[in-house]
């Protein structure tokens, strides 16, 4: 876990065994191997057969890091302990009769510092038209500290060399000397590099590897996916079918004819309430507006609870002619208009808190901008639902707007795009200071009014109910939320992802007390496909982490899917049955993107005698993250581990700041006695957790520690042994062959036990909340992550999904995306891999018997899914 100070790369070796016993030899003397066949600036040392024309060779000499023969491990091995590089360094016989050390020169010089690369003051402009070469030279330049500049050049820059591949006329015009990129090699090693035979021509100025030209190449493909991604994450998620033909019936020129509307005002004071309603009616056109004063009047007419459900009828049919005739979304009048209207005609306290009341009211609740009749009564029942309607209509008209292009204000003669922050949206659920985060007070307290018509709705799910008001929030919601979005992608896509985890988060914590059942009918809900992936991956991570299972913390993806949360399925469904009361305290652990489920320190620190019996340090973390849980275990002090795993609330896979859990540690020290203690605790920690590919097993392997490998396996089973390290490595490929057989012996022995747990299932409400979820996830994340309109089966060579499917058939995930700076991009090439390995027959084994049995609806819908990846990852592979 410290740095290493050797770390390798090999090229020029193609003999697979050869190089296997190489990148042994270097782990089992403490070094590192890096794979890829492009350098890495990272290395110390090259390992090569003789002098090559490849890049790893130029950049290391330019770099002037050591370049040995293979010797150097072998012999380095026999002692036990790494040798002097010395006699081991890579030479040449020159055509005279001395041996020539190409990378000496260099190395001694930047060894003792008096330069820090071969190219050590050069400012390159770098003119080389294909992007795959050009990406070569850059780092070729840069492993020997050049300045490299791009053509065009920055305005008074300065070059000491211009590098130009092909030679054109335009060049001259530089006020620098212009040089093929073969005076690279030329520099490198002067007139040797004529004995060292490399062929030196303009038009191939040194070969590289067979595989260089192919990873260069998946540059390419990072751009080509990460447009696509881009453009499928633009696009509108939500389409209002009444709006589809809708084109504003707004003209100024409407408003030449004005409506009296003066007998109105005196109706309304004699209380003929209808009368100047239906007067109203009668005179709503383009761009005409009543006064907000009368308008207002009748509203709190029919909040009184003296309105007939006909004057609400026709009160409902006015305010949708209002909306539908004057759209706010085209006239800042009639935006103006409603932010006066649609607020408590008593309180006038704004558009929030007439919206608020509303939905209290519905929910029998107290809590209204002031007192209201009650009980409860039919028609003023069904005048705050109209209220909600409304409100979600003008929402829903306002989001189809943004969506289309629409959103303008119309005043002028070729009215240009007004800005969405003064939209109705924005002002009814952000302040001006919240505009920046998605999770406003007011979204809060309707997520909270939410959660409340859940269970409501729930409860009277066998009586005919009429208002159906967790539907109407959940539209709500998902519009307000996909408007915040539109407004901020373009600006800022981490923002918004960060927007939606919080939201997602916030509702996981404070719906812990209500139950999965309730949550797996309400999420599923959810019209907007990034809303509903979002929020029920967190309750779902939230459910396996209430019922001790503890999933990574790793980003949301297919293969996270289908490796952490099929297995944690398998769980839920063994979990006791116990009752999940919708009151009482909410607790705010096991709540956060990572696996950090710490409890309250309340927990564990109520009393003063449980303050003695706490292990000292407990809460302590050092300079490099580690709590004391790590360092006992390191240490092997198991009576301090068993002593913490007691306490409520601890967190076994709680990380350090480069992601050890303290079962890395106990692997990777041989603290025997700590990971059998881990392995007992519930919830169990995490096996198939991988730091920068190490996975706890291959840290016990890699250390010699062989009866804790036995005991990962017997307690995880042969699903430990599919796990490969960034090299491609398994379990296996690490040991002997007599070790091979004991590791599967082991392997075997844990697939029984696992078997025999679990061959019934003891909770199987939470077994189909915990697969309705999951089915869902797995669907939205589909659509949300573009993996159907991408992972098609064709046959068209030059097709974005034929290149990937066909790389990822050649090479590894990892040999792929070397060096890609683009997550989304490789995110989506670590799914189509997983949709692979379905198609091949992998994942699905992690189904335990139990739920592949079983016979509910939601967990027979979710294996049809599952099933229907794995034709998917089939028809992909029969196609190439």
């Amino acid at each position: 876990m410290e740095s290493c100070t050797h770390v390798f790369q090999i090229s020029g070796i193609k003999n697979r065994e050869k190089k296997r016993v190489l990148v042994q030899g270097i782990q089992h003397l403490g070094g590192k191997y890096l794979g890829g066949s492009v350098y890495q600036n990272t290395s110390t040392h090259l390992i090569i057969p003789q002098v090559l024309s490849s890049e790893k060779f130029l950049a290391a000499c330019a770099a002037g890091k050591w370049v040995v023969t293979p010797d150097y491990v072998l012999d380095s091995i026999k002692n036990g302990s790494w040798l002097a590089e010395g006699p081991y360094e890579v030479a040449i016989s020159t055509g005279a009769t001395s041996t020539f050390y190409p990378v000496r020169q260099w190395r001694e010089k930047v060894a003792t510092r008096r330069l820090t690369g071969a190219f050590q003051g050069w400012r390159v402009l770098l003119m080389v038209q294909e992007p795959s070469r050009r990406a070569m030279f850059i780092r070729l330049l840069k492993a020997g500290r050049a300045k490299v500049y791009y053509f065009p050049p920055p305005p008074h820059a300065s070059f000491t060399h211009v590098m130009v591949k092909p030679f054109t006329d335009n060049v001259k015009s530089l006020n620098a000397p212009c040089y093929p990129v073969s005076h690279i090699v030329q520099h490198l090693f002067g007139s040797n590099c004529v004995d060292m035979n490399f062929h030196i021509m303009d038009d191939n100025p040194f070969e590289t590897e067979k595989d260089s030209f192919v990873d260069l190449d998946f540059s390419n493909l990072e751009s080509e996916l990460k447009d696509y991604v881009i453009k499928r994450e633009g696009q509108p998620r939500l389409c209002f079918l009444e709006f589809l033909g809708y084109h504003g019936l707004y003209y100024p020129q409407s408003q030449a004819v004005e409506t009296d509307f003066s007998n109105v005002g005196s109706m309304i004071e004699c209380g003929l309430f209808s009368e100047a309603l239906d007067t109203i009616r009668s005179a709503v056109f383009p761009g005409v507006l009543p006064p907000v004063p009368y308008l207002s009047s009748l509203l709190q007419f029919a909040q009184q609870g003296n309105a007939t459900s006909a004057f609400l009828r026709n009160l409902r049919q006015v305010m949708y002619s209002l909306l539908m005739t004057n759209p706010p979304w085209l006239a800042s009048s009639t935006k103006k208009f409603l932010t006066q209207v649609l607020q408590c005609p008593q309180c006038k306290a704004g558009m929030w808190s007439f919206l608020e009341t509303a939905i209290s009211y519905c929910l029998s609740s107290e809590v209204t901008c002031h007192r209201l009749p009650g009980p409860a009564l039919p028609t003023l029942l069904q005048f705050h639902s109209d209220i909600l309607a409304f409100f979600l209509k003008v929402f829903q008209g306002e989001l189809h707007s943004v969506s289309a292009g629409d959103f303008v204000l119309p005043q002028k003669r070729g009215a240009i795009q007004a800005s969405t922050s003064g939209s109705l949206v924005t002002g009814t659920f952000w302040t001006v200071w919240e505009r920046s985060t998605l999770l406003s007070r007011a979204v809060k307290s309707l997520i909270q009014l939410l959660l409340q018509a859940a269970v409501e709705d729930y409860a009277e799910k066998d009586e005919k109910q009429k208002l159906h008001l967790a539907d109407t929030l959940l539209n709500l919601l998902s519009v307000l939320v996909e408007f915040w979005c539109q407004q901020h992608f373009k600006l800022n896509q981490i923002l918004v992802e960060k927007g939606l985890n919080d939201l997602a988060e916030h509702f996981a914590v404070i719906s812990q007390d209500v139950s999965p059942v309730v949550l797996a009918e309400l999420v599923v809900r959810i019209s907007s496909s990034r809303l509903k992936m979002v929020m029920v991956d967190a309750i779902f991570r939230n459910l396996c982490c209430r019922n001790g299972f503890t999933v990574g913390d790793e980003p949301l993806s297919l293969r996270k899917m289908v490796q952490s949360y099929l297995t944690a399925l398998g769980s839920l469904a063994q979990s006791p049955s116990v009752p999940h009361p919708r009151t009482g305290p909410t607790s705010h652990s096991c709540t956060s993107q990572s696996t950090n489920c710490r409890g309250q320190k309340s927990l564990v620190t109520e009393t003063n005698q449980e303050k003695e019996n706490l292990p000292k340090g407990l809460n302590r973390v050092n300079v490099a993250g580690e709590t004391l849980l790590h360092r006992a275990c390191k240490r092997n002090q198991v009576e301090t581990v068993l002593q913490i795993l007691a306490l409520p609330g601890t967190d076994v896979n709680v990380k350090d700041h480069a992601g050890w859990t303290p079962l890395h540690e106990a692997c990777n020290h041989g603290s025997t006695a700590c990971v059998e203690a881990l392995l007992r605790h519930h919830p169990a920690p995490m096996l198939n957790n991988q730091v920068s590919g190490v996975s706890p097993l291959h840290d016990a392997l890699f250390n010699g520690h062989m009866d804790i490998a036995k005991m990962l396996l017997e307690h995880g089973g042969s699903v430990l042994l599919h796990q490969t390290d960034r090299d491609g490595r398994t379990a296996l490929d690490l040991v002997s062959t007599s070790q091979k057989d004991e590791l599967l012996h082991s392997a075997e022995f844990g697939d029984s036990a696992l078997t025999k747990k679990v061959t019934e299932i003891s909770n199987l409400p939470l077994l189909e909340a915990g697969s309705s979820l999951l089915a869902h996830l797995i669907s939205s994340y589909q659509r949300e992550r573009s993996l159907r309109s991408l992972m098609q089966p064709t046959n068209e060579h030059h097709s974005l999904d034929y290149k990937l499917v066909r790389a990822l058939e050649a090479h590894s995930f990892q040999k792929v995306t070397l060096g890609w700076t683009d997550q989304r991009a490789v995110r989506l090439v670590e799914d189509a891999e997983t949709l692979l390995e379905l198609g091949r027959g992998r994942y699905l084994g992690r189904l335990s018997q139990a739920v592949k049995e079983c016979k509910g609806e939601n967990t027979r819908f979710l294996i049809e899914i599952l099933e229907n990846l794995k034709a998917q990852g089939k028809a992909l592979v029969a196609d190439l």
